[in-house]
C-alpha cells in the first residue's frame, strides 16, 4: 500500500494520550492523530471519542523527515451530498471576550499629567495587591 498524503485507509486505535491516538494501519506502520483532527467539534477528552482497539478511518495528512506519519479522522469522515464543510467563524462573528475583572471602565485621561497620576494609582494598587500576597504566603510558610 502506498503511504502518500491524502490517502485514506482504515486503522486501529492502538493507545490514547492526552494529545492524540497512536494508529496501527496496514503494513505495520503507526501513525498518530492529533487531538485537534479527531472531530470537527471541539475535542476536552479523547477518550468520549476513541477507545482502544476501535477501528477508525483515516486520512494521512503528511510524512515528516523522520518517517512518523500525521493522520486526521475528520478529514477523512465523508460528508453527506449538498453538506458543506463546517465554517470556521471569522474574528467579527465571535462574541466579545469578558473582561477579566470587574474594575468599572475609565476615560482616557486627556492631558499627561492626569496619564501620569492614573499610571501612578494603578501601579501602587498593583504593589499592594502583590505586597498583600506575599505578606499571606510568607505567614504560611513560618
Amino acid at each position: 500500500m502506498e503511504f502518500s498524503p491524502g490517502t485514506i485507509m482504515e486503522g486501529t486505535v492502538r493507545s490514547i494520550a492526552a494529545f492524540g491516538a497512536f494508529i496501527n494501519l496496514p503494513e505495520g506502520k503507526t501513525g498518530l492523530v492529533h487531538i485537534s483532527e479527531v472531530s470537527s467539534s471541539y475535542v476536552t477528552d479523547i477518550r468520549q471519542h476513541l477507545t482502544e482497539g476501535q477501528t477508525v478511518r483515516v486520512k494521512l495528512l503528511n510524512t515528516d523527515d523522520r518517517g512518523r506519519l500525521s493522520l486526521s479522522i475528520k478529514q477523512a469522515e465523508e460528508r453527506p451530498a449538498g453538506e458543506a464543510a463546517p465554517v470556521r467563524r471569522s474574528a467579527e462573528d465571535r462574541p466579545a471576550p469578558r473582561p477579566q475583572s470587574f474594575q468599572p471602565i475609565r476615560t482616557e485621561p486627556e492631558s499627561f499629567e492626569e496619564k501620569l497620576k492614573q499610571f501612578m494609582a494603578d501601579s501602587n494598587s498593583k504593589i499592594s495587591g502583590v505586597r498583600q500576597y506575599e505578606h499571606k504566603t510568607r505567614s504560611r510558610k513560618r
